[in-house]
């Protein structure tokens, strides 16, 4: 199973951040940037790791689990959040996760990269793989049933590894786990796609997005990002500009403004510690960042008696 303690990125940049950042990589002989397993064989596989003592971190794959049975609560972006029989949970690239000690929860467990999507099927399921789609999903009554035969179908043909020839079966997984998406991009909540909002420009804008969620806490500036995309800050600041009708700086500042408010509020993180993982040399540099767009030192933010998630 690829999520284990020894497939840390190994960069500067992951060594620094607070969260460690995981990359994709499956066991010899597992093809193609996809891995099926079942929750179940996750936790018995991995004894007590990573659930004892919790410890959160961040992958560059998607993590997207079935309950077929029980119930899991796994913590996404600072948020415990409980997936019952019938529902999925789904966290994305970027997303900071943490594991709870394992449960009654059963069901399969697809783990895949961003690039084993084709890039047309990738298109029409922007919406449902966007980073601040939601992270349980109920699926439409009609749809399933169907779901659940069609992960068990993917995971019996990822056990199937040599049963036919390499390119068929990862075509076939490939097939599965598309049409299971696009079905499951059905879920209330989910707004349809447009089909030619990641075109031209908005290409550019997607793959910022993709690359802001796993670089926020340590790349800032609008150049950073060009020259991480392979493309001119004019061009990557008028795809922004098209897309939001905000500045990269701004984006850039939302995000981290986003994650300042989790970690203060339902993570109940310090003031100081947060500055750090943002990449604030100076807690008062952060102080001010904060009551600038919010109008609350961090301390008051924190304090705030609120019911609603930050």
């Amino acid at each position: 199973m690829m999520v284990d303690k020894r497939h840390r990125m190994p960069s500067d940049r992951a060594g620094r951040a607070t969260v460690p950042l995981y990359g994709f990589q499956p066991p010899v002989g597992t093809p193609y940037g996809l891995e099926v397993s079942t929750v179940e064989d996750f936790f018995a596989e991995h004894d007590n790791w990573p659930w004892n003592p919790p410890r959160p971190g961040r992958a560059t794959f998607h993590y997207l689990i079935a309950v077929t049975e029980g119930e899991l609560r796994h913590d996404v972006d600072h948020v415990t959040r409980s997936t019952a029989a019938g529902q999925w949970l789904w966290v994305r690239p970027g997303h900071t996760q943490c594991w709870h000690p394992p449960g009654t929860a059963r069901g399969p467990f697809i783990l895949f990269q961003p690039d084993v999507l084709t890039p047309g099927t990738a298109r029409l399921l922007a919406p449902l793989t966007a980073h601040d789609a939601p992270a349980v999903l109920s699926p439409h009554p009609d749809d399933a049933a169907w779901l659940q035969q069609t992960a068990r179908q993917l995971l019996d043909e990822h056990r199937a590894l040599g049963r036919r020839p390499l390119d068929i079966h990862h075509a076939l997984r490939r097939s599965l786990l598309e049409s299971l998406l696009l079905r499951l991009a059905n879920s209330p909540g989910i707004t349809p796609a447009d089909t030619t909002a990641r075109t031209g420009r908005g290409v550019t804008y997607g793959r910022f997005v993709d690359a802001l969620e796993l670089n926020f806490r340590e790349l800032h500036q609008a150049a950073d990002y060009a020259e991480l995309l392979g493309c001119s800050v004019r061009t990557l600041s008028r795809a922004a500009r098209d897309a939001t009708g905000k500045g990269v700086r701004e984006l850039i500042d939302e995000r981290r403004l986003l994650e300042a408010r989790r970690l203060l509020g339902g993570a109940r993180w310090d003031a100081r510690a947060v500055a750090a993982h943002l990449g604030f040399t100076d807690p008062a540099n952060f102080g001010r960042f904060f009551r600038d767009r919010t109008g609350l030192t961090p301390a008051a933010f924190a304090a705030r008696d609120t019911t609603t998630c930050v």
